[in-house]
């Protein structure tokens, strides 16, 4: 495997990423990997590895650059969390749209990426973005994946349930089953526009978990909700990007 930290340049600035991809049979499909509210650290590392190893050129940037290279939460303090959320509240669909065209033009030139293979997979926070992303670049995705995603109903314009119909490539939603970040009745609402949209798509329900329970070191670790959510990465992804191609 080889492991690339970079500055990504954007409109806004320097977006330091994390890069890595297999050593061997490139150029490699791309999956862009948004990280989720904690921030960019050595557990979304690993699963970019993991992600990676099975023949991925996998993309994780930190979204929060414009304000801070290296936040991420060490402990959950009031003051921790307070700031946590101050730097979510930079983070839009305009910023989405803004960090993704930066990641779509850098993999465009990477020798060891393949521009026409492009999925993307966000966690918690970035569940929208991965929406949003694919509904702003509708050409250039193939599939996505949004694993416990927050706020997926809002009642602002650009709320992710009413832009999913402009989603064009297959997509998949891994819910949890108590999550306070996503109700039942948004994730209903949040399907509707995917129907509209009429592309391939499923919703996924895991009982016994709650929310954020992909991240290893996290309290609330579910392991076999975890390792099917793996699974159905792995298919997806195997099925749309193809990296055996």
């Amino acid at each position: 495997m080889i492991e690339h930290h970079l500055d990504i340049p954007t409109a806004d600035g320097a977006m330091n990423s994390f890069v890595v991809h297999p050593e061997e049979g490139g150029p490699h499909p791309v999956v862009l990997f948004y990280m989720d509210a904690p921030g960019k650290r050595e557990e979304l590392h690993d699963m970019a590895r993991r992600l990676a190893a099975t023949g991925y050129c996998v993309v994780l940037p930190n979204l929060y650059y414009r304000v801070t290279r290296d936040f991420w939460l060490k402990e959950r303090t009031e003051p921790a969390l307070a700031h946590m959320f101050s730097l979510m509240a930079t983070l839009n669909a305009a910023t989405t749209e803004c960090d993704t065209r930066a990641l779509l033009k850098f993999v465009d030139a990477q020798p060891y990426a393949d521009k026409t293979r492009i999925g993307a997979v966000g966690y918690c926070m970035s569940g929208p973005f991965v929406v949003w992303a694919a509904a702003a670049f509708p050409d250039r995705f193939r599939s996505i994946a949004s694993i416990y995603g927050a706020n997926m109903a809002t009642d602002k314009p650009d709320s992710p349930h009413l832009v999913a119909s402009k989603v064009q490539c297959e997509s998949y939603f891994a819910c949890a089953e108590t999550d306070k970040w996503a109700s039942p009745a948004d994730i209903a609402k949040l399907e509707a526009g995917l129907q509209a949209g009429g592309k391939p798509h499923r919703v996924e329900w895991y009982p016994g978990t709650e929310h954020g329970f992909a991240f290893p070191q996290r309290a609330c670790y579910h392991q076999v909700g975890a390792e099917r959510h793996w699974e159905r990465l792995h298919r997806l992804f195997g099925r749309t990007l193809n990296p055996a191609a």
